[in-house]
């Protein structure tokens, strides 16, 4: 009889090994790139894939197939690039000088936008959807080529057309556009392709909007609105500054109202704007009554304004989720519609609020948010359409895209890159008062995320080690909202050799006034460490600090944060 032999061990490893080689032998494409992905010594070049943020599960009944239609969609990193990031956590920072904080509009030379495609009335909507998808699969082919060719590392933009879809119905519809801008990075925010399509090529008016205006100078808000001015003579300039909209008690009660009757201020302006657009081809004067109305109340609380409006009838909210292509008329049954535009995380939502004097959209730091275009009835002849947050195309680094909001901090894979970023342009040890851990020599990039775990008391749960991770985010976050004088920004070309001209001009007053109901002023009586968002007994609010971007209203955190740096009086709203 012949020799049994004996049977070999096959682990399961081996056995996904024998697989993958099976699956590979037969071409599919699927198995063909994760297996390239897989060899890491391979020569041949990555290709890279797009993928949804945020993507939630569909049901398998098909109730909720539009669950990720509208989802932010970015190019995904490859694993050599997230180990870069890693090493790079560890090299020192170099500090900026002050030269190198002015920028212009480089980022976006050479760059466009994707329009749409021509249309006629004769083609069919699935004619008409195909030749978008056509159109448009050859535009990110082509820009994705010229930025592997010229970038060392990649921008990042909206990859997802329906989302474009959405901005093409909206400047279709609108007869003027409000261009919403963070004051901080104002020419990183403003792509001169859209103000070249808007102006030269629909032949419509828009209105630049400079958001934000409580959280920086009030002469690079001057040096600002001069660059703009001067770059983009057709486009009139309104300063706006975004405020809560909640009832509070006591004394910060009449802060808040003073903040609400500033904020009318704006929109006053974006009303005599829009009025010298109009001219008399349109009545205003509801609209006009409607800004004095709110002028002259008080801020009152969202929820009782919601159901009242409703009541009443005056809300007037209209989902849309239609992108196929409309003819535009000028002032369409006496109705002056206005567009709202803008990257991600720089305040349509807020904007919009205001315009209508209570709150009717929801808001929240995280990109992304607003799906689709809303269209909201200020009067009866006036309406507002809300379009979604889209990054244009630009070669700026994708480090310096997440600290102006355009890409959810929640969704990073390494902070460090942009975490070294912002602290070679703002002093973070020295703000935040940190202490250079035992263990490193000199600050960079992890140090100050250990330095702040440590301080903060972010440790792992087994280990006790330092969170980096999360305390990274935090510091970010906390950037992107302004918070612990944090403040992320550029100037115009030439603003450090003329800051003392800039700093006497005849403007800053006015911006200054504008400003002064924002300032907050601390209690000069307590001596609570500065480094806490929120107060020293908050700590579950800290809790929810960190995973903010996940709320669409950050509602507790952001009350204690405006209330009072007093602990104890906290406790009178119990």
């Amino acid at each position: 009889m012949p020799q049994q032999r004996r049977k070999l061990a096959f682990s399961g490893k081996k056995k996904k090994d024998q697989i993958l080689q099976k699956r590979c032998a037969k071409g599919h494409s699927k198995y063909l790139r994760s297996n390239q992905e897989s060899n890491e010594d391979s020569d041949a070049p990555e290709k890279r894939v797009d993928h949804k943020l945020m993507e939630q599960p569909v049901t398998r009944g098909g109730r909720n197939k539009n669950l990720n239609r509208y989802n932010l969609q970015f190019i995904h990193e490859s694993k050599k690039d997230i180990e870069e990031m890693k090493q790079e956590g560890f090299s020192l920072l170099e500090i900026i000088t002050p030269t190198q904080r002015e920028i212009d509009a480089r980022y976006f030379e050479n760059y466009d936008f994707p329009v749409r495609p021509p249309w006629t009335f004769d083609q069919s909507k699935e004619q008409l959807d195909r030749n978008e998808h056509r159109y448009f699969k050859e535009y990110v082919d082509d820009l994705l080529q010229k930025q592997r060719s010229n970038l060392k590392e990649h921008s990042i933009f909206e990859l997802n057309l329906e989302t474009w879809r959405q901005l093409w119905r909206v400047l279709e519809f609108s007869d003027i556009l409000l261009i919403v801008v963070d004051v901080r990075y104002a020419s990183l925010m403003f792509p001169p392709s859209l103000y070249d399509y808007i102006i030269h090529t629909l032949k419509k008016h828009a209105i630049v909007i400079f958001n934000k205006v409580d959280l920086v100078a009030a002469e690079a808000v001057v040096a600002w609105r001069h660059y703009f001015k001067e770059h983009y003579p057709e486009l009139p300039v309104v300063l706006f500054a975004s405020y809560l909209v909640r009832s509070q008690k006591g004394v910060q009660r009449s802060r808040y109202q003073r903040a609400h009757r500033q904020s009318m201020d704006g929109v006053h302006n974006i009303y005599r704007e829009c009025q010298n657009i109009v001219q008399s081809d349109v009545d205003l004067s509801a609209w006009q009554q409607k800004i004095r109305d709110d002028m002259s109340t008080d801020q009152f609380d969202v929820e009782d304004a919601i159901t009242k409006s409703q009541a009443e009838g005056e809300l007037k909210i209209i989902n849309a989720t239609e992108t196929t292509p409309h003819q535009h008329v000028k002032y369409n049954n006496g109705v002056l519609t206005i567009g709202c535009l803008g990257f991600p995380n720089v305040g349509k939502s807020s904007l919009i609020n205001a315009l209508k004097g209570r709150k009717v959209v929801s808001v929240s730091r995280t990109p992304g948010h607003t799906k689709h275009f809303q269209t909201i009835f200020l009067v009866q002849n006036v309406r507002v359409c809300d379009c979604p947050g889209l990054v244009f195309p630009s070669s700026t680094p994708k480090s310096l895209q997440v600290l102006l909001g355009s890409f959810p901090i929640s969704q990073l894979q390494v902070p460090y890159r942009s975490l070294k970023l912002l602290a070679e342009h703002v002093s973070l040890p020295q703000l935040l008062r940190l202490h250079l851990p035992e263990e490193y020599d000199e600050w960079s990039a992890v140090a100050v995320a250990d330095a702040w775990a440590y301080k903060r008391g972010f440790l792992t749960a087994k280990a006790a080690r330092p969170d980096r991770y999360r305390a990274a985010n935090h510091i970010l976050r906390m950037c992107l909202s302004g918070q612990q004088q944090l403040i992320f920004q550029f100037y115009p070309p030439g603003y450090d050799d003329s800051r003392n001209s800039w700093s006497q001009h005849s403007d800053v007053a006015e911006v200054k006034k504008y400003q002064q109901v924002y300032n907050y002023e601390p209690d000069s009586e307590t001596n609570e460490d500065t480094s806490s968002i929120c107060s020293d007994s908050g700590d579950s609010c800290d809790e929810d600090s960190s995973n903010d971007e996940t709320n669409a209203d950050d509602d507790e955190c952001d009350d204690q944060i405006l209330r009072s740096r007093n602990a104890f009086r906290l406790l009178e709203d119990n």
